[in-house]
């Protein structure tokens, strides 16, 4: 298996992986989302909120406003499978405390960690009026996006597999295919009397026939079969978008690892015969 990083930055990864097999892409995918542990906050003592938002609808903004969740800021905390999870005091304390008029956004949570803290400051929260009173204490755990949505860490995580354009030379060049490409990677050039694949996409990593989304627009276009859109089946275009609570990189090397101790936990099952 060949690994070939096309862009990387601190939100977004694209990659191509080759000679693989779609079982083990997809379980890459899920794995990523549903098993790399990430911090959010779970438990909400609200003391006083004298704003219009339910206190329901507040504990569950604060649940999914994102939290720096890379390998620093991990070390050291309970995981789901600890005894010890569940214990309130076992967690990252935040603490919000104002007074209206303001619109309170996610820089005025405090964090008893200072690794630990809102990616984004702006993110708002709830509107107090004149003399309206906040006053929350909130716990934030580690925990896995299969037990809830706060806990994914990925935004998007989604593969393709690689698209292949092919020309059937035996039959009338159809310029018309060309056209009907609704993200422009086709071009004609009927002075070399050839369809070509634009190499650089504006605003875009991948290259070439990468960028190609397989909606065959330009099949149905050529009325004489000149071209002809497919895949290769062990090739793949993957892409990791997250929060900015992780690296995506982190999210990437995270899932790999615990999809090994899951192959690994069921080698040994197999070898002591289900035991």
């Amino acid at each position: 298996m060949e690994i070939e990083v096309r862009s990387q930055n601190d939100d977004e990864m694209i990659f191509i992986v080759r000679d693989a097999e779609v079982p083990f892409i997809n379980a890459i995918r899920r794995v990523a989302m549903v098993n790399v542990p990430k911090i959010a906050i779970e438990d909400v003592n609200i003391i006083v909120n004298d704003s219009a938002m339910f206190n329901e609808v507040l504990a569950h903004r604060l649940g999914l406003t994102p939290l720096v969740s890379d390998l620093d800021a991990l070390e050291g905390l309970s995981l789901p499978e600890d005894d010890d999870w569940e214990e309130f005091s076992n967690g990252i304390m935040f603490y919000l405390k104002e007074v209206g008029p303001k619109v309170v956004y996610s820089k005025d949570l405090k964090s008893s960690d200072s690794r630990i803290k809102p990616v984004y400051d702006t993110i708002p929260l709830v509107k107090l009026k004149e003399g309206e009173k906040l006053d929350i204490e909130a716990v934030a755990k580690v925990g896995y996006g299969k037990e809830h949505a706060k806990w994914i860490p990925t935004t998007v995580c989604a593969y393709k597999q690689y698209p292949e354009i092919t020309f059937n030379e035996d039959v009338e060049i159809d310029y018309d295919c060309a056209q009907a490409c609704p993200r422009g990677i086709l071009k004609s050039d009927k002075r070399s009397k050839k369809i070509k694949i634009v190499e650089e996409h504006e605003n875009s990593p991948l290259i070439g026939v990468e960028e190609c989304a397989m909606c065959k627009s330009c099949v149905r276009a050529s009325d004489n079969g000149y071209i002809n859109v497919g895949f290769r089946p062990n090739d793949f275009i993957f892409r990791i978008e997250t929060d900015g609570a992780m690296p995506p990189k982190e999210v990437l090397l995270k899932a790999c690892d615990v999809l090994g101790e899951k192959a690994d936990k069921f080698i040994r099952f197999s070898e002591e015969g289900g035991n």
